[in-house]
Parts: C-alpha cells; sequence; structure tokens
C-alpha cells in the first residue's frame, strides 16, 4: 500500500480548513490563510507558497513516510492528526510527537540532509500539503516571514521537547500524565457535554509510549481518575471531565 495518496477528491474538514483540497488543482491561499502558521504573509505570497504544494491524503493507520528514509519532502498537515512514533537502538517504541494543522513534518530532515528520525502515522483520516526540498527553500529565500514562520514552527518543537525531558527527569507519572492530558486537550480537544474529549484516537498504550512509561502505570492512573470523575475514557477516546481537579494534580508539588 502506497504510504499517502493523492486520489481526488480531497477535502479538509470545515473545522480545520475551508473549501475542497483536491488532486489536479491549482492551489491558492484560501486554502492555508486560516493555519497561524502564516501570520503576516499577504495574499500573493499565501497564493504561490500554496500554488507548489501538492496535497496528500493520509488514511488513518497510514504512514507519510518511514523512519530511516531518506527526505524527499517537507509535509505540513492541513487537516487531521499524525502520530509520529521512533524506534530507538534498543527496538523500543516511543511516540515523539504530535502533529496538527499548522504543524511542518519532515523539514528537519531536509535541512539537515539527514533521514526522517521517525514514521508519522495519521491517527484520523488527514490531509497534507507537500514541497520538494528545492521549491521550500526556494519559497523560504523568496518570503522571509516564510522562512520566520518556520524558525518558529522549530522553536515550539524544541520548546515542547524540552518541556518533556524535564517531566521525565523531576515529576512523579501522575504530574506527568496529568501535564500530557492537557496538553492534548489544548491542541486538540473540543467541548463536548460535560467535559473536553480530545478529537482523535488515543489509547492508553499511546500515553505510555509518549511518557516512556509502562502500560501498566499509565492504566492505575487513568482508572484511579476515572474513579474520581477526573477523565472519562474508552478503548480509543478519552475525555477530560474536571479540568480544575486535573490541573492541581499537574501543579502539586
Amino acid at each position: 500500500m502506497a504510504p499517502y495518496s493523492s486520489e481526488p477528491p480531497l477535502s479538509a474538514s470545515s473545522k480545520d480548513a475551508p473549501g475542497p483540497v483536491a488532486a489536479g488543482r491549482r492551489l491558492d491561499g484560501s486554502v492555508i490563510r486560516h493555519l497561524d502558521f502564516f501570520k503576516g504573509l499577504d495574499a500573493a505570497a499565501l497564493d504561490e507558497i500554496a500554488a507548489r504544494a501538492k496535497p496528500a491524503r493520509i488514511l488513518r493507520g497510514e504512514a507519510l513516510f518511514r523512519q530511516d528514509e531518506p527526505p524527499r519532502a517537507i509535509f505540513m498537515v492541513l487537516s487531521g492528526r499524525l502520530k509520529a512514533t521512533q524506534i530507538t537502538p534498543e527496538g523500543r517504541q516511543v511516540v515523539v510527537r504530535l502533529a496538527g494543522p499548522g504543524d511542518l513534518v519532515g523539514h528537519v530532515s531536509v535541512f539537515t540532509d539527514t533521514p526522517y528520525p521517525a514514521t508519522p502515522v495519521a491517527a484520523v483520516e488527514s490531509v497534507a500539503l507537500m514541497w520538494s526540498p528545492s521549491v521550500f527553500i526556494e519559497l523560504m529565500a523568496r518570503f522571509p516571514l516564510l522562512s520566520l514562520a518556520v524558525v518558529r514552527n522549530m522553536g515550539k518543537f524544541i520548546e515542547e521537547a524540552h518541556t518533556r525531558l524535564r517531566e521525565s527527569s523531576t515529576e512523579r507519572v501522575e504530574r506527568r500524565i496529568a501535564h500530557l492530558v492537557l496538553r492534548l486537550t489544548r491542541q486538540a480537544g473540543h467541548s463536548i457535554d460535560g467535559g473536553v474529549e480530545i478529537s482523535f484516537p488515543i489509547t492508553r498504550q499511546d500515553i505510555a509510549l509518549m511518557m516512556g512509561a509502562t502500560l501498566h502505570t499509565v492504566s492505575r492512573v487513568l482508572s484511579a481518575w476515572e474513579q474520581d470523575g477526573i477523565v472519562d475514557g474508552g478503548r480509543q477516546h478519552l475525555v477530560l471531565r474536571d479540568p480544575q481537579a486535573l490541573a492541581r494534580i499537574a501543579e502539586e508539588a
């Protein structure tokens, strides 16, 4: 099976992106104007950046590319959510990143000419834009605000990585899980009756892989929180019922 499909028709969800995104059609700035990543760029720049991109649909469970493959493109998530997993030299699987609308994927490998470090898999059906390395670098040279946006995007990723490293080094597991659930609800939560639901399938195993913890530990903590009415979950489902209580757990000494 191909890692992604650019077969028409493609469409971003009404929540994440306006209008259809069809393969074979020249894209314009309306496809990306809503993304904070492109804030400050004028209409002409947005039209040029979008026109040089190709859309790709990634079905749920499919990989955009594979760890250790040579970099062949820079991608941006237009709609949906990608979960990037990495196999360590010891053979352990770790979730290193969740990428959502407006996030670049694969760009660091292009800039450093190194293999892709992880495998991004679609947690839900997703749409991404892709640029060849030469095209994207040319666009960065032409539009300084695009270069600044790339730096901001990389800075956000580095800050998140530093936060996760600090938490794993200094905090007990309950606080680390609390911080993670709060981050997920900020990044991908939507309000429902009685709580905030994470808008893509997530399992306890996923949370364990994101934290470098055991499934047993994560299950124990989440089960206790479910009994206390703080969260509610199922096999691939997580709802935050009591944000204030979880915030207290995250911040307690």
